[in-house]
């Protein structure tokens, strides 16, 4: 028979066993992911007004894009929150910024399941470049050429400057209908019958050529 000494052992070592042992408690906290775009007339401050309101809930900013035309900020950003914020506390949160300017903005929120593409350019882009005197439809006969080869525009800029436009397409090719060469010849049929001149560059060749050093 066991003593009474060793009983007390025994039930003080099923305790120290029994508290050393905790329950496991996920602290994974869903996520979701909302697109938001604002719009509003430029001044400083608009980038940090509302990145403090995602701030404010918790947001945590992934992916941001603005540009300025015109004397109007357009930004578009990518943006993680916890399950409880909704939409309409975002918006709500934008509203309250203080400011002179009327923001515009939208907001999609990303469905479970809805696979959102890296940021960033594709792995092969090409660098479209169309100059030549301004004139009307310009950006439309470039866009249906691209949109006709099921080649995608992934970034695009112009200027305008003493009536001679400029454009630079960033280009995705990775669907196009015709191998690069063939592209490359149509893009001159294209350039002569329209009065422009058009050049197609693969990214890195771009990149180096055009390479700015300062001293």
């Amino acid at each position: 028979m066991a003593s009474s000494a060793n009983v007390q052992r025994t039930n003080s070592q099923q305790r120290k066993n029994t508290q050393s042992i905790t329950p496991y408690r996920s602290t994974t906290t869903m996520k979701k992911q909302m697109i938001i775009s604002v719009m509003s007339k430029d001044r400083p401050g608009i980038i940090a007004s509302i990145t403090g309101a995602i701030y404010q809930l918790g947001g945590d900013v992934a992916d941001l894009n603005q540009t300025v035309l015109c004397g109007y900020l357009t930004m578009i950003l990518n943006a993680s929150f916890d399950e409880e914020v909704t939409k309409e506390d975002l918006r709500a949160a934008i509203s309250h910024v203080k400011t002179e300017c009327t923001f515009e903005v939208s907001i999609k929120e990303i469905q479970p399941g809805e696979q959102l593409e890296a940021a960033g350019p594709p792995k092969e882009t090409y660098i479209l470049t169309v100059q030549g005197p301004n004139k009307a439809g310009i950006v439309h006969g470039i866009s249906l050429f691209c949109s006709e080869h099921n080649v995608n525009i992934f970034d695009l800029a112009t200027t305008l400057q003493d009536d001679q436009y400029t454009m630079a397409l960033q280009l995705d090719l990775q669907k196009c209908s015709c191998e690069i060469e063939e592209l490359q010849h149509k893009l001159d049929a294209y350039s002569t019958a329209n009065g422009l001149t058009v050049m197609i560059q693969h990214n890195d060749i771009f990149q180096v050529t055009n390479e700015i050093t300062l001293h």
